[in-house]
């Protein structure tokens, strides 16, 4: 789960070593798969703006939204009304991490952080995918369609919105 947080923040930051983008705003869908062959499939938006603000909106096959900065992730989950609050270590540079990407092949790099490998596939300096294996093995692609970069984004956005009815968990 640690390393799900991490993509989330990473994605977020990674847009500033392609090209000075300040903004990303795209449709995606996540592949899940396991060892076994399954494939749990997910479909959203992100909108994502520097320093390290993103909202990922999940909206198939359940409702979900994440909202990260640079020290905290809040999941918000309408359908069991539950809110997640967890801490992030502020101290993950995925700028840092992606600027040492070394292109493996054309619009194809690999960025390293602790023991995991990010694979990001571009075309012409916009971002199509993200791949890694996660804590569990896991095969996870996340593909971007109708990406947008630098288009202005309304920072309000990035504040985590929930019913006060809802229980909240602080990790």
């Amino acid at each position: 789960m640690k390393h799900i947080y991490i993509l989330l923040l990473s994605f977020s930051l990674s847009f500033a070593s392609f090209d000075k983008i300040d903004s990303f705003d795209a449709e995606f869908i996540q592949s899940v798969t396991d060892d076994k062959g399954k494939t749990l499939t997910y479909k959203g938006h992100i909108s994502a703006s520097k320093p390290q603000n993103a909202l990922w909106s999940y909206k198939e096959p359940i409702q979900k939204d994440v909202f990260i900065n640079s020290h905290q992730v809040t999941i918000v989950e309408p359908e069991i009304e539950q809110v997640i609050i967890r801490s992030i270590d502020s101290s993950f540079d995925f700028f840092n991490m992606i600027k040492n990407a070394k292109e493996i092949k054309k619009g194809v790099y690999e960025a390293r952080y602790e023991s995991k490998i990010f694979t990001i596939t571009t075309n012409e300096a916009i971002i199509e995918s993200i791949s890694y294996l996660d804590e569990f093995e896991n095969r996870v692609k996340i593909l971007f369609l109708n990406q947008v970069q630098n288009k202005e984004i309304d920072k309000k956005i990035f504040t985590p919105k929930y019913p006060l009815d809802f229980d909240v968990i602080r990790d």
